[in-house]
């Protein structure tokens, strides 16, 4: 049992709480809805606590009778004929709790998507307040980012006006950039499913001006990289860049967080920065009317995620999001836009669609995959994919289950990797984490697998189906090799960089609006890099014909003619 003395010690399940948390809204209500400085309510930070009290409980129950109507579906949904674990009364449930061995997969999952829904309910309510108090100011949240999130974003976008996330990288490498970009691509994927409609907006609406934050250590941002970070993030459609926090304080528990007035003061490198960002907004804000120009869509899903967190599984690195940043690295690293989508999502103006360890598919999951291909689409699908239904039992008759028919393949037998190892491939480069003994049904070999005991075996294959084809990689191939297939999967596809002819190091991204574009560049490297431009870079205020040279550690921002 946790105690007092840090944040977020709440249960979202206790009316209590509940009361209390609407009784607050409603005061704010009454005191600032006309108040003609209100921009935007923001409702509680960063919700994700999680709890098992008698109320949580109590509430588990009555989620599970709405979800599966009777106890025979819920004892069918969760195999609980394994290990006598069946269910005669809806009392007898409780949350999962620490047990003597592994626990019901089941059941975990469940618990994931019901605590998602009940802090949901926790916003809503509160938000239904201060919209009868005005209905003119829009109304969010910030959604955190990590694993051990129990919110299902996508789902969530339906009710906020404008998706808002915190992102603070993790890597202090070139990673850092990747996961910025991966960050931005997925709240503008969840932007799509926002109340309001229309253009996927969102906004940054927590960021470090200053560190990064390892497991171990607080890495200091170089010079110029807070404005890159923070232009990446624009460039993908964020309405802004905001901060936490706004003064270092002397005392409390994040008393050595980021700020952009840090202990030294205004007369600092941090703020200056800031206030040099500030001005960058200024002189790019028409761009704000462009939408990012994407051909690829990656497929992020929460339950998959949650469900790969579950004991008893094969391998302790299996990880959906860590495959869905993979796949997206690839993309990112060979300058490919990729927007992010979720299963039954409309994809018809996307080529080519990427499945990373999309571990749950439902029959309606796997119809839209199969109707992707039958339009004349791409699919490009990992392993760990399709093994399992909705409630992550696993499809009999062989890997990759609900999509052996568009694959043209089926998979005998998998094979996890120690750490450290990795299996050769016949065109060069290495995979690791995971392999598997596949079968064509209908499928070409595109990359063996050399040595040992899968010696020959196909470890990426390609079915052609109509216009379409479907790719399948058996394993995690090393990052360059990872990079390379995704080039020739998107060219089979016919998608393009942004800026094919942009240096290493220097991010493409591109927004239009009607017959105007806007190419954003950010250069990641220590020296200048030409690249191909035609138009007027708005941070310079100068023409651009043929060519623009990006600062190093710099960016540009060309209006396209």
């Amino acid at each position: 049992r946790l105690h007092h003395g840090s944040r977020d010690t709440y249960c979202a399940a206790a009316p209590a709480y509940r009361a209390a948390a609407r009784r607050i809204a409603g005061v704010l209500a009454d005191r600032y809805a006309e108040h003609p400085a209100l921009a935007m309510w923001h409702v509680h930070n960063e919700y994700g606590t999680s709890c098992h009290c008698e109320h949580t409980a109590a509430a588990f129950r009555t989620w599970l009778a709405h979800r599966h109507g009777d106890l025979d579906a819920l004892n069918a949904a969760w195999v609980t004929s394994f290990w006598s674990q069946h269910y005669s009364d809806w009392a007898q449930i409780g949350t999962p709790r620490a047990t003597q061995y592994l626990a019901n997969p089941g059941q975990l999952l469940d618990f994931r998507r019901f605590w998602s829904d009940t802090l949901l309910a926790a916003y809503v309510e509160q938000r239904d307040l201060l919209r009868a108090a005005n209905p003119r100011v829009p109304i969010t949240t910030n959604y955190v980012l990590g694993d051990w999130v129990p919110v299902d974003h996508a789902r969530w976008a339906q009710e906020v006006d404008l998706v808002a996330i915190d992102h603070y990288p993790s890597a202090v490498d070139s990673g850092a950039e990747e996961q910025t970009a991966l960050a931005a691509d997925l709240a503008r994927g969840w932007a799509r499913h926002a109340a309001g409609g229309g253009s996927p907006a969102w906004l940054l609406m927590e960021s470090a001006a200053n560190q990064i934050y390892t497991r171990r250590r607080m890495h200091t941002k170089e010079p110029g990289r807070m404005i890159r970070h923070s232009l990446s993030h624009v460039a993908r459609g964020s309405r802004g860049a905001m901060f936490f926090q706004w003064r270092a304080p002397a005392g409390g528990a994040e008393r050595f967080h980021a700020a952009l007035v840090p202990h030294a003061g205004p007369d600092s490198r941090v703020f200056r920065e800031a206030v040099e960002f500030g001005g960058t907004l200024e002189r790019i804000g028409e761009c704000d009317a462009g939408a990012v120009e994407a051909s690829v869509a990656i497929v992020h899903d929460a339950a998959s995620n949650w469900a790969l967190q579950h004991p008893g599984l094969p391998s302790e690195e299996l990880d959906h999001q860590a495959e869905v940043a993979a796949a997206h690295r690839a993309l990112w690293s060979a300058g490919y836009a990729c927007d992010m989508v979720v299963p039954g999502d409309a994809v018809e103006a996307y080529r080519l669609l990427v499945l990373p360890a999309l571990y749950l598919a439902s029959d309606a999951t796997a119809d839209w995959v199969r109707g992707h291909v039958a339009r004349g689409g791409h699919l490009l699908v990992t392993w760990l994919s399709g093994v399992a239904d909705e409630h992550a039992r696993v499809r009999l008759g062989g890997y990759p289950g609900a999509f052996r028919d568009v694959l043209g393949v089926r998979v005998e037998e998998f094979h996890p990797l120690a750490d450290g190892e990795q299996v050769p491939l016949s065109r060069g480069g290495t995979g690791r984490i995971w392999a598997e003994t596949v079968h064509l049904a209908g499928a070409e070999i595109v990359t063996a697998y050399v040595g040992g005991t899968l010696d020959g075996q196909p470890a990426v294959t390609r079915h052609r189906s109509g216009a379409g084809a479907a790719w399948y990689v058996s394993t995690r191939p090393d990052d360059e090799t990872y990079r390379q297939l995704m080039v020739e999967a998107a060219r089979a596809a016919g998608v393009h960089p942004v800026c094919p002819d942009a240096p290493p190091g220097v991010e493409a991204v591109r927004r239009r609006a009607g017959q105007t574009s806007w190419l954003f560049l950010i250069n990641h490297t220590d020296r200048p890099q030409p690249v191909p431009a035609d138009g007027v870079d708005l941070l310079t205020d100068t023409a651009v014909d043929g060519k623009v040279m990006v600062p190093a550690g710099g960016a540009a921002v060309i209006r396209e003619t």
